[in-house]
Order: C-alpha cells, then structure tokens, then sequence
C-alpha cells in the first residue's frame, strides 16, 4: 500500500510543528513579568516536545517513502500556523492564548492524521499521532489552567 493519503497528514504536520517550533521559541525569548523565571524554562520544555513529535513524523514520512518539507520557505507557505513578529510588551496571558489556539490546531490535524492513517491501514502512523494527541491534550489543560480556564477539550 503506498499511503499517500497519510503521507499528505505526516507533511502537514513537518509544516505545521515546524511554525510551532518557532511560535513557542519566540514566546520564550519576548516573555516578560510574573513567573518569568518558572515559564520561561517551560517554554523550553514545549519546544523539545514539540521538536520530538517533529523528528518521529519525519522519520515515518521517510519510512513510508515521502519527502518531508526541510525548508523556511516549504514550513512558511505550507503551515496552516502563521506567525508575526516577535515584540516586547505582549502579554504572557495572550501568548499563551495564542498558543492554545495553535495547539487546538494541531490537536484537529493529529485526529485528522488518525483518521485517514487508519483509513488506510496505517496503523504505526495512527500510533504517532495518538501519542502526539495525548500530549497536545495535556498540555492544552495546563495552559487553560494557567490562564484560569476549563480545558475545554471535548
């Protein structure tokens, strides 16, 4: 079977993880006020998780003969993530907000990528995003929780 519907899902996701990366790394460097020196590590954190799921999905992409996109250029116009410039000043609630969002994104591209992985008997790869989907989950509650909201996972 050749799989190139979850093939598609798998290149999404390098896009998209990609643009995360980066929108976490800016949060990290332009982050400023309260608990600065307990979130800014954390920060670090999200990135090296998000930076695993990246490494596994490219690797499967590979193994099932695809190409991921390596380039600024092929992560910029195909990420559905878009990003603006860094600034100082932005508040720390709406940087986390806007990385809720982002991670919602990603939450709705795993079950997507499950979906058509299983559609097409692809059952490692579903595995892949499984695992990413639980991650995604939690850490969208602890975000929610830091900014004094419900999950809002359902």
């Amino acid at each position: 079977m050749s799989y190139e519907k979850s093939k598609l899902v798998l290149n999404q996701a390098v896009a998209d993880l990609s643009a995360m990366s980066a929108l976490i790394h800016q949060i990290h460097w332009y982050m400023r006020g309260e608990d600065f020196l307990h979130l800014h590590p954390q920060m670090d954190e999200y990135r090296d998780a998000i930076e695993g799921q990246l490494d596994e999905i490219s690797e499967r992409l590979i193994t099932l003969g695809g190409a991921p996109w390596s380039t600024l250029t092929e992560f910029s116009e195909n990420s559905k993530i878009k990003l603006e410039s860094g600034l100082y000043g932005v508040a720390t609630t709406k940087r986390f907000e806007e990385l809720v969002l982002a991670l919602r994104y990603l939450s709705d591209l795993y079950k997507e990528g499950i979906s058509t992985a299983d559609g097409e008997d692809d059952y490692v790869t579903s595995d892949i995003f499984h695992a990413g989907l639980a991650w995604l989950e939690k850490t969208i509650w602890m975000l929610q929780a830091e900014l004094g909201k419900e999950p809002e996972i359902a």
